[in-house]
């Protein structure tokens, strides 16, 4: 699951304004909240993260995903199928 972290905060940095908000970085941190993403950015994380691990997301899934551990288990649940 480490991987798939790394590879998480790596896309996420692509999309974060400020590049502060990785210095108290928890995996726990809200992603439009604490990371300062919008939700346009939110739309272009997932179709990297999709195109990276090569997995559907349904806007079902998005919704209920609001933090990078969520991000992260979400990949690892789908790439165990």
């Amino acid at each position: 699951m480490e991987i798939i972290e790394k590879k998480v905060i790596e896309i996420l940095k692509k999309y974060t304004p400020n590049n502060s908000v990785w210095e108290h970085f928890m995996l726990q941190n809200n992603l439009t909240r604490d990371l300062k993403i919008n939700s346009a950015r939110i739309v272009d994380i997932i179709l990297d993260i999709e195109e990276e691990y090569k997995i559907e997301i349904s806007n079902t899934e998005i919704e209920k995903v609001t933090n990078v551990q969520e991000v992260v288990k979400l990949i690892s649940t789908k790439t165990a199928q």
